[in-house]
């Protein structure tokens, strides 16, 4: 590795950590909102995001794709989809931690990738190698048990783990960049946001102005909250493989967990501890197994011919798929828009 493409690596990496840790941070982000209620900041995060992001692709100059965008009715039909879900998301997540279920919330990104395997094979009929169905196993296990130890499914964990499954696999389909992607989702979800924040504020229950100067910056910085570390993400991308993007991704929900139980002082009854150790042995398969297929490729690349090698060379991020075809950490391509 030459002096330029190690330099290259730190910065990914410390994007990469910065990305993920605030995103594993963000609960303590939520609650300073209050008394604003979860809809509230919901429209609030929808309208000042696109602010944010439009300032971030002003500085790097990426408009080409807006007008390809606009003449594909079918791309921009996908992209309406993905806003819709990632609104079920970002809902659901704020109302979880201002409701007092950090923990619930981070086991919905614990179970995320597990999801996301699952839907790939009754979806798009994706095949498993066995470690994987091994994983899923587990993870099905982990949720039974947890449903006993609720009393009932763990709907918040599911709601947020199948939406974002669903927004990871749409916005495949819609193949666009990370920032470019979240500026024409919350383009759409620009208009009903604001629209619903002038209601609120012509019936007197708006808390923007209400609250003081303090309250409305703080609500504004919702868009930066969700800009930000996708920027950082972005960053990220682009110099680290995806495998290790693969793993710095369970940061953010480890990070959640450690705060739901620590700092918020969130219950931690036996039955919850179990499913969580029946979920993180699910994600230690999974992880193993990615990377042992990443290894298996590697050495595949290693001995193919010479002008295959160089092709990988020109395409670090490409040279990391697996035999399939498919990225050696497929979820992490998905993580453009965490909570």
């Amino acid at each position: 590795m030459t002096g330029k493409s190690a330099a290259e690596r730190r910065i990914g990496l410390l994007n990469g950590f910065a990305a993920y840790g605030m995103w594993g941070l963000v609960p303590l982000f939520w609650p300073l909102l209050k008394p604003s209620g979860a809809v509230e900041i919901l429209a609030h995060r929808m309208v000042w995001s696109l602010f944010f992001v439009a300032a971030a692709l002003l500085v790097v100059r990426r408009w080409a794709w807006l007008g390809e965008l606009v003449r594909q009715p079918r791309r921009l039909a996908l992209v309406t989809v993905a806003a819709s879900v990632i609104t079920v998301n970002w809902g659901v997540y704020i109302w979880s931690v201002n409701s007092g279920h950090v923990v619930e919330a981070s086991l919905g990104y614990f179970i995320n990738p597990l999801v996301t395997i699952a839907m790939g094979v009754l979806l798009l009929k994706e095949r498993l190698r066995p470690a994987q169905w091994a994983a899923v196993g587990v993870g099905a296990a982990a949720v039974l048990v947890l449903t006993i130890g609720y009393g009932q499914p763990p709907w918040i964990s599911l709601c947020l783990a199948f939406s974002f499954a669903t927004y990871g696999l749409v916005k495949k389909k819609v193949n666009l960049g990370g920032v470019e992607s979240l500026a024409a989702e919350t383009a759409i979800q620009f208009l009903p946001a604001l629209g619903f924040l002038l209601w609120l504020g012509a019936r007197g229950e708006s808390t923007f102005a209400a609250e003081g100067a303090g309250h409305a910056v703080l609500l504004a910085a919702t868009g930066l909250v969700t800009a930000l570390p996708l920027v950082c993400f972005g960053a990220a991308a682009i110099r680290v493989p995806l495998s290790t993007l693969g793993l710095l991704q369970y940061l953010a929900p480890v990070f959640q967990f450690v705060l739901g139980v620590l700092y918020f002082k969130e219950a931690m009854p036996p039955e919850r501890w179990a499913g969580f150790a029946l979920v993180w042995l699910a994600l230690t398969l999974l992880t193993w197994d990615a990377l042992r297929t990443s290894r298996r490729a590697a050495r595949a690349l290693a001995d193919a011919p010479a002008p295959l090698r160089t092709a990988a060379a020109a395409d670090p991020v490409g040279a990391e798929r697996s035999p399939e075809g498919v990225p050696a950490a497929p979820e992490a391509d998905a993580l453009g828009t965490r909570p």
